[in-house]
């Protein structure tokens, strides 16, 4: 099923917004990236695929009041959205299939 293809960091991006609920917003949505799997993401990669994900119906924002935590500004909150919850399920059982196709042996490499 194609409309349910995700890109490797769009799956990770949805993921975190899952795993961050209520508290998903660019800054910790990036934290959280870094501190699970080691990875550096940009501000502006990040951004451009919250509204890749928004305008696909992965995701949903809205804007929260400000906190005086954040000097005054309101953050943008994002939330899975159905169709993203079906298009993560869609990848998490795509990949399990592949990884359950694999034969034991094939497992058994040993590195060099």
């Amino acid at each position: 099923m194609k409309k349910y293809q995700l890109g490797e960091f769009e799956e990770i991006v949805l993921l975190m917004v899952g795993v961050l609920y209520d508290d998903a917003y660019g800054v910790s949505i990036k934290l959280e990236i870094k501190e699970r799997l080691d990875r550096t993401v940009s501000v502006g990669a990040l951004q451009s695929a919250l509204r890749r994900l928004e305008k696909k119906g992965y995701l949903t924002s809205r804007i929260v009041k400000p906190t005086e935590k954040r000097g005054g500004r309101p953050k943008c909150v994002f939330q899975l959205t159905a169709l993203g919850q079906r298009a993560l399920e869609y990848a998490r059982d795509s990949r399990n299939q592949l990884w359950n196709s694999i034969p034991k042996s094939a497992l058994k490499l040993r590195l060099t």
